[in-house]
């Protein structure tokens, strides 16, 4: 079960990058040789019940498998399969190429984001023929699921170092069940072997060059991509983007001002709506209900339909649903503070469907199938520190200026206790590859000073900012037509603007 887009524009893990070693110094990249693997374009429905296989149908799509290896090192040995989606252009004439998708994550499903893609890109769609890939691990694509009890690991350490030591334990056992199921599988679970994958597609598909479109984490990859294979990409869309030297467990860190500031925007949208969901007339009542909240979950787990609430996910999932400014989403983050307003006071508190379903991913297995990758990708891109005094320690630093995000920000994830180490040494992205950054100057999830680090690394793309909102996902998930446009005469030209441009709301 996944979440609404409202409530998980920044559920996983924060797209940013990392910084490393050149990429060919471990394994090579795929090679042109070869035939290409087959593809065979078969109906998306597996079944009655296979509601997101009938529309893609409906809308015309085809979906295949391609069997990729295990480790690109042995591409006789283990094999796997990657499940694809196919929207064909319909301007056969007037064809440009294939565009490639991820959706970010990592470990989100892609391979229904071709629908939502072709009607952003309106007329232009008709010239590209639309591929949604589940990465390694995701989706339709072989599984991984490493059996835990809960979905998304991300928590706040608590007050007390006793706290924290009980939610270490949770994350060390999160990783030690990943072991115990899949330890063979774990060191290629990682974004290079991602992009080796997404070359082998190329590849498979017949095309010597791919556009690719990708948001948050899919952002990164795009980029690793670039690196990996230069000269293999014609127009390429980072939306979201990150710093490419701080992607990886400790991605977090260095976020805590623009989720405060997002958190206060929501309390003045909030506070001129007292009279609908009574959280305080005033940003400040409405900030004060807020900490009430923090406090009474830090008594005792609040009480929220059949699920408990307790000190360590009220931050997170204070941080996760405020960061998007949009009016729905404000007020769908406003009816949750009501509900978990009731619940500090003791009053019955039934989440709405939309909560619901959030916490039953956050707090209970139905959310593993796309938390388990989200870990295994991030863990098997770079290592964590793995002593718990390293976070206690910049957990107590955070706390005197960032009370409420410190804390979760600077917390200890599973790859503190991940089995392996990276197999290969991470990409230091640094290339001219012709590309457009979309970025919001209010992210909360990939900051704004991290899509400017994007843009310098590599050095023949143009920035395009969305001045004065929190947006994470913007081209085609926002709705600002200025950014949209510019996207789309993009990928209708391949002629990046001269300058870097600006949008507004």
């Amino acid at each position: 079960m996944k979440p609404t887009t409202a409530l998980t524009r920044a559920l996983l893990v924060p797209a940013l990058a990392l910084g490393a070693l050149p990429a060919a110094v471990a394994q090579p990249a795929a090679a042109d040789s070869g035939p290409p693997p087959p593809l065979d374009w078969k109906p998306c429905a597996q079944g009655a019940d296979d509601a997101l296989g009938k529309e893609l149908d409906r809308a015309g799509a085809r979906c295949a498998e391609l069997t990729v290896p295990l480790d690109h090192a042995r591409p006789g040995g283990r094999t796997i399969k990657l499940g694809l989606s196919r929207l064909p252009a319909a301007d056969r004439a007037g064809r440009i190429g294939t565009l490639v998708l991820n959706s970010g994550g990592p470990g989100e499903p892609t391979l229904a984001m071709p629908l939502k893609t072709r009607a952003a890109m309106k007329d232009v769609a008709a010239r590209y023929d639309i591929i949604g890939l589940d990465p390694r691990f995701v989706g339709r694509s072989t599984a991984l699921d490493c059996g835990w009890p809960i979905g998304m690991w991300l928590r706040s350490p608590g007050r007390t170092r006793a706290r924290f030591d009980h939610q270490a334990a949770v994350q060390r056992d999160l990783a030690e069940r990943c072991a115990r199921r899949h330890a063979d599988v774990l060191p290629y679970v990682n974004t290079r072997d991602t992009a080796r994958d997404v070359d082998l597609v190329r590849r498979a598909l017949g095309e010597r060059r791919i556009s690719f479109l990708g948001y948050s984490y899919g952002a990164y990859l795009g980029a690793v991509y670039t690196q990996m294979f230069p000269g293999r990409t014609d127009r390429v869309v980072l939306d979201s983007a990150g710093d490419p030297g701080k992607w990886g467990p400790r991605a977090t860190r260095g976020t805590e001002d623009e989720a405060e500031r997002a958190l206060r925007g929501w309390a003045a949208w909030a506070a001129e709506r007292h009279g609908t969901y009574g959280l305080g007339a005033t940003p400040a009542r409405v900030l004060a209900t807020v900490d009430a909240i923090v406090t009474a979950a830090e008594e005792r787990p609040l009480r929220v339909g059949a699920y408990e609430v307790d000190e360590q996910a009220v931050p997170y999932i204070l941080s996760n649903a405020s960061g998007d400014d949009r009016p729905e989403a404000r007020a769908e983050f406003a009816s949750m503070v009501r509900t978990l307003n009731e619940a500090a006071h003791g009053r019955p508190a039934i989440p709405g469907p939309d909560f619901g379903d959030f916490l039953a991913f956050v707090l209970t297995s139905a959310g593993s199938p796309l938390a388990n990758p989200s870990a295994a990708i991030t863990c098997g891109d770079r290592a964590a520190p793995r002593d718990p005094d390293t976070y206690w320690h910049d957990i107590q630093r955070s706390r005197a200026r960032h009370p409420l995000f410190g804390p979760l920000k600077n917390n200890l994830w599973p790859c503190a206790f991940w089995p392996n180490p990276p197999r290969e040494p991470l990409t230091r992205v640094g290339n001219p590859t012709p590309a457009l950054i979309v970025a919001a100057t209010g992210d909360t999830a990939t900051t704004y000073e991290g899509a400017k680090a994007m843009h310098r690394a590599l050095t023949g793309s143009r920035l395009l900012t969305l001045r004065g909102t929190t947006a994470h996902g913007i081209y085609g998930e926002y709705g600002n037509p200025c950014v949209d446009a510019k996207v789309n005469a993009y990928l209708a030209t391949g002629t990046l603007p001269a300058t870097d441009q600006n949008c507004r709301p």
